[in-house]
């Protein structure tokens, strides 16, 4: 549905992508259409392999897990993508079929914002234009480095050197050697390409070696 509520215009005023964006742009954006809402359930694919999109969603309330699945039912965690931040837009922006799914993890509300405005010719001399695509240029960068992180994580042979890797970056985005994973552990090993039980055994391995503590998804690295 549109948006109408200006609340929800608030809140997308303070996201990265509308950075310097002023809100009479957005509300300017949302009478062009730009912005609809929808809620997904836990489980619901928002959007599938091979879709050609002309959207970009905006996690609002949730989380998104961007998927890669083989017809085999094999499944990859690629990326997280929390509240406030935004997916499928390099997908959006060029019209590529997507190669992977876009997966809700939890109950989640998303605002999807309408890609084709930016390629309109009409729009071409709106002042949120440049804004947009250098915050999207911002964006897709980060989400370059996001994934040479997971190739790190995913290259050592070994499930400990995995592991390691894994727990020494989110120690360092966290400035903390406790911190909280987003993921469960058949996420965690759906990301890490690895066999849960595995994974599991070499978990219980590091902790009785005195290298971390964890309960559940909270995780200590010790000295």
């Amino acid at each position: 549905m549109k948006l109408t509520n200006l609340k929800f215009l608030n809140d997308i005023s303070k996201l990265i992508f509308f950075n310097q964006v002023s809100f009479e742009e957005l509300q300017e954006l949302n009478n062009l259409g730009a912005f609809t809402e929808k809620d997904f359930s836990k489980g619901n694919i928002i959007f599938h392999t091979g879709d050609v999109v002309s959207k970009m969603g905006i996690v609002m309330h949730g989380t998104v897990f961007i998927e890669s699945n083989d017809i085999w039912g094999n499944r990859s965690i690629l990326s997280v993508v929390e509240k406030g931040q935004a997916f499928a837009e390099s997908y959006g922006y060029t019209k590529s079929p997507m190669l992977v799914d876009a997966v809700a993890a939890e109950n989640s509300t998303i605002v999807f914002f309408n890609l084709n405005i930016l390629l309109e010719d009409i729009y071409q001399t709106k002042p949120w234009l440049f804004k947009i695509q250098k915050n999207l240029l911002l964006i897709a960068t980060n989400k370059n480095i996001i994934l040479s992180n997971r190739s790190f994580c995913t290259a050592p042979k070994t499930i400990r050197e995995r592991l390691s890797i894994y727990f020494s970056q989110q120690a360092m985005i966290n400035k903390s050697s406790d911190f909280t994973i987003p993921f469960n552990r058949q996420q965690l090993a759906d990301f890490l390409n690895l066999d849960r039980s595995a994974l599991s055994k070499e978990l219980c391995k590091m902790r009785d070696d005195g290298l971390i503590k964890f309960n559940k998804n909270n995780f200590k690295l010790l000295e």
